[in-house]
């Protein structure tokens, strides 16, 4: 038995470790394989006491469309904020259930963050080293822009796919961000539409990509303020728990016109999901509901700081159950 990182197992090795006999001495028929990621938002629901009766009533509540209890809705509320600011590694949930203090979670974070970044100089050739780290280091400014599509411009001044396409590769094979691809029109199979080129780039942890921010972010989102750093919060946090589900991620997005946070397969259907840190218009939303023989959209889910209600062809979600979504 031995553990790696995703980076050895996937085959990215130091030179050192390299050598001509490496895929000759995997000794098949006898291996395993598991991949293992940060826990997902159910996962920390448990490891908060949260019982299985609590969420199957959050099932039931999504079947019927009915609203949440009150004094439920302020817990899971609560437990998504903290989950926000924490995320699903391991360690930084041990550390948080252990002392209750966002500085010592923030401490790990960052240290596991030095670590990636560590890894990139272990594991990366040389000539690569320095564009892994410009790419990383670019998140969090690429989803302050207000349309959050990766640009290598914001890489770096002048920057080109050429040069950075395979070191956003290597940073993917690692496990540390998820790609959300746009579409060509939004429509079933979603990976059969998807443009190649044009993509978003969401850290695979929401508490790593909030650990990135400046010092008291982490204070604003304990008090329930998502306002800031336009809506990315909002949406990394349910690009985590869509990606942790398994689900592979997709947007649409045309110049001038609809652009829709994500997109996903429910319940045979091919369903736009809107995700607002607030109570908020959906513009996008509406445009696309009224015009089913152009979008071929039936129904729609908005998520938000709001209680569950339909209005028509829009389901309305509250942010602690997108974990629930997983009707294909």
């Amino acid at each position: 038995m031995c553990t790696g990182s995703l980076l050895g197992v996937n085959g990215y090795k130091t030179s050192r470790e390299k050598t001509e006999d490496d895929e000759a001495s995997i000794p098949v028929g006898f291996e395993e394989i598991v991949n293992m990621y940060p826990m997902d938002f159910e996962e920390w629901l448990w490891a908060n006491g949260i019982k299985d009766m609590h969420i199957e009533y959050l099932r039931k509540c999504l079947v019927n469309e009915t609203p949440v209890e009150e004094s439920l809705y302020d817990r899971f509320r609560n437990l998504l904020n903290q989950y926000i600011i924490v995320g699903g590694m391991p360690e930084v949930v041990t550390t948080f259930l252990e002392t209750r203090q966002v500085g010592k979670v923030l401490a790990v974070q960052r240290r596991i963050v030095d670590d990636y970044k560590s890894d990139m100089v272990k594991y990366a050739m040389p000539t690569d080293k320095s564009r892994i780290r410009e790419c990383f280091e670019s998140i969090p400014a690429q989803l302050s822009r207000e349309y959050k599509k990766f640009v290598y411009t914001v890489v770096r001044l002048g920057g080109r796919g050429r040069d950075y396409a395979g070191s956003l590769q290597w940073i993917e094979d690692a496990g540390i961000i998820r790609r959300c691809y746009n579409t060509m029109i939004t429509e079933l199979p979603l990976d059969g539409n998807r443009i190649q080129s044009e993509f978003k780039v969401y850290m695979a942890d929401i508490g790593l990509l909030v650990s990135m921010l400046e010092d008291g972010t982490q204070s604003s989102i304990l008090e329930g303020n998502l306002f800031t750093y336009k809506g990315a919060i909002v949406e990394n946090l349910v690009a985590d728990i869509l990606g942790k589900m398994g689900r592979k991620l997709y947007y649409y997005h045309k110049d001038g016109g609809v652009e829709l946070d994500f997109l996903i397969r429910y319940k045979g259907y091919c369903t736009p999901v809107e995700c607002k840190a607030v109570t908020g218009n959906a513009k996008s939303l509406r445009t696309v509901l009224n015009h089913p023989d152009k979008y071929h959209v039936a129904n729609a889910i908005k998520l938000g700081d709001y209680n569950v209600g339909r209005n028509g062809q829009l389901l309305t979600l509250p942010l602690f159950m997108a974990f629930l979504l997983t009707e294909v």
